[in-house]
């Protein structure tokens, strides 16, 4: 069954989620060039597209990494909701700067940036020990 198999799920979720950025990357030159956007909200609306799209392209990558080692379904699950989240909070927390934040100054959206990279960060060591050690 495919719910019960976490690499399909979230390569499922890493999938369906790649047409968001494409869209995203469509709303990025609009609202550029309609004038919308200042170049602070243009620098961080580009880092968090461009986050979004080559961390959901790395997720596919740990995904087929997981699906060829030795590892628990729980840790396939963990990892995997790892991903997940780490890779909204990263890329997502860029978003957030861009509307919330001000240059030079530190905001929730970076603190929500460097949490999604603690996450990336963990979940990318546990596959690279559990790819070792295999």
């Amino acid at each position: 069954m495919v719910m019960s198999d976490p690499v399909k799920v979230y390569t499922f979720i890493a999938l369906l989620s790649l047409p968001t950025v494409m869209f995203g990357g469509f709303s990025l030159l609009r609202l550029f060039k309609a004038g919308k956007l200042n170049e602070f909200q243009a620098q961080y609306f580009r880092a968090g597209h461009a986050h979004a799209g080559v961390l959901l392209v790395l997720a596919l990558v740990v995904l087929d990494i997981m699906d060829r080692i030795d590892l628990a379904t729980g840790s396939k699950w963990t990892i995997g909701a790892l991903f997940v989240v780490g890779v909204l909070a990263q890329s997502g927390g860029m978003f957030v700067h861009m509307a919330i934040g001000q240059p030079g100054r530190w905001s929730r959206g970076n603190t929500l940036t460097v949490a999604g990279a603690v996450l990336l960060a963990v979940a990318l060591i546990w596959v690279a020990i559990c790819t070792i050690q295999s």
